[in-house]
């Protein structure tokens, strides 16, 4: 990780000499009246969590709180999703601001006055409901950001676009769901945003520090699943049958090979993982079918095209070779997300106002996805991530997100909310 230079402090002045009325504005002053509210959303959001798709009573806590702002208020997009539109007093660009809503399938062992004790049946198993991965964070400070910019309209060259929505981790099986389907109804088209932005908390970060990248900064990730289909024949005489284990080792092999060996790794990172492989049910007999799934994270969709190309390839002929037949499917999950580099030079002088230049954090690559990566491939996009790790803990030692212990330091959640509303004013002062 690397800190930004000093350039960003010239950045900030010039930036400030050009401000106009919203330099005057107290939005500090109206930041600091609703960190309290942000903490009391969050505890309630944490302690009534719900999973993606199903996201009902968050979805209704937000659409109420837009509407008492005044702001046009659109509910049921991609199931639960709510899309709240101020409207600035002149013209001027839309900026689009996106919190994710849902939870995880975990059973939280916090001792947080406030934690869940929701259950659920997820996939045959009983289990809790948990936000593990700070999602009920999100929510509450777009909600203050919006109370924030609402209060502030008059001033406002130009509209915001507050985007609430669910299923990031996921959609239930057999059903669509987040940043995709959101797109696919419309929401772009309806309000036309110029830009997005986006913030995650993360337990990787002290509180005090905000991550950036520019240009490619979270993975796509794509799930593979490779059928082998064999003969069956007894273990004693395997040339009898055709063995789909024995052709199934050498499809790993093979696919593994394909990252260090077939894509030019120097342009940008990839990784292929099995997750499970499958198949017999006896220590004497070679089965006729053998599957194997796995994940596929990588940093440029080029590459990320071969690969699927490659795997599908690679299996295809490895299990002629022998005498079996392999059948390739790859479902894809979430592109690249790419940080805009234009934008995010331009934003960084905001993000410092937040914590100074020396809690500005130059990231490295995450290997995780992010749908935002869907609204980024349609507009100028910054995602970046929010330090919730107390200060006196090493991030190494704190528990991660999506961990049963994941923790968010409270006082992070006013950092986050002006770092969205600074986002917003600076961009549409200085688009004007």
């Amino acid at each position: 990780m690397k800190k930004i230079t000093n350039k960003i402090g010239l950045s900030i002045l010039l930036m400030g000499l050009s401000y106009n009325t919203l330099a005057s504005s107290d939005h500090i002053k109206l930041l600091k009246q609703v960190e309290s509210k942000v903490i009391d959303w969050r505890r309630d959001i944490h302690q009534n969590p719900e999973l993606g798709n199903r996201e009902v009573r968050t979805a209704a806590l937000v659409a109420k709180h837009l509407k008492s702002l005044g702001m046009q208020v659109e509910t049921g997009i991609a199931y639960t999703g709510v899309v709240g539109f101020l409207k600035g007093a002149k013209p001027g660009p839309t900026v689009m601001l996106r919190a994710d809503m849902d939870a995880l399938p975990v059973t939280e062992k916090t001792d947080l006055p406030f934690k869940s004790t929701k259950m659920t049946n997820y996939q045959g198993v009983d289990v809790g409901i948990m936000h593990a991965c700070g999602h009920d964070t999100h929510v509450a400070m777009l909600m203050g950001a919006a109370e924030v910019l609402s209060s502030m309209q008059g001033e406002l060259a130009g509209n915001v676009m507050f985007v609430f929505q669910p299923a990031e981790e996921g959609a239930p099986e057999g059903e669509e769901g987040g940043a995709e389907l959101m797109l696919k109804q419309g929401i772009f088209d309806r309000y036309q945003p110029d830009v997005a932005f986006g913030l995650h908390i993360t337990s990787k970060l002290n509180v005090g520090q905000i991550g950036y990248r520019s240009g490619p900064t979270m993975a796509s990730a794509d799930r593979f699943e490779i059928t082998v289909t064999g003969e069956q024949t007894h273990g004693s005489t395997p040339w009898a049958g055709a063995d789909p284990i024995a052709a199934a080792a050498q499809i790993v092999s093979g696919v593994n090979h394909i990252v260090s060996r077939q894509i030019d790794i120097t342009k940008e990172p990839a990784i292929v993982s099995f997750g499970k492989i499958s198949g017999g049910v006896r220590n004497n007999i070679i089965p006729e079918e053998v599957n194997m799934i796995g994940t596929i994270r990588n940093f440029d969709m080029e590459n990320r095209q071969q690969i699927f190309d490659k795997i599908t390839h690679t299996a295809e002929h490895t299990a002629k070779a022998s005498g079996n037949k392999a059948k390739v499917v790859i479902k894809e999950g979430y592109p690249v997300t790419v940080n805009d580099p234009l934008l995010t030079e331009k934003m960084l002088p905001s993000l410092a106002k937040v914590v100074g230049e020396s809690g500005l954090i130059n990231m490295p690559k995450v290997t995780g996805a992010e749908d935002f990566s869907f609204y980024a491939m349609e507009v100028p996009g910054l995602f970046v991530f929010l330090g919730g790790t107390p200060k006196d803990t090493h991030p190494k030692d704190a528990p991660s997100n999506h961990s049963p212990y994941f923790f968010a330091d409270e006082s992070a959640f006013k950092l986050g909310t002006r770092a969205l509303t600074e986002f917003t004013l600076d961009y549409l002062s200085q688009s004007n």
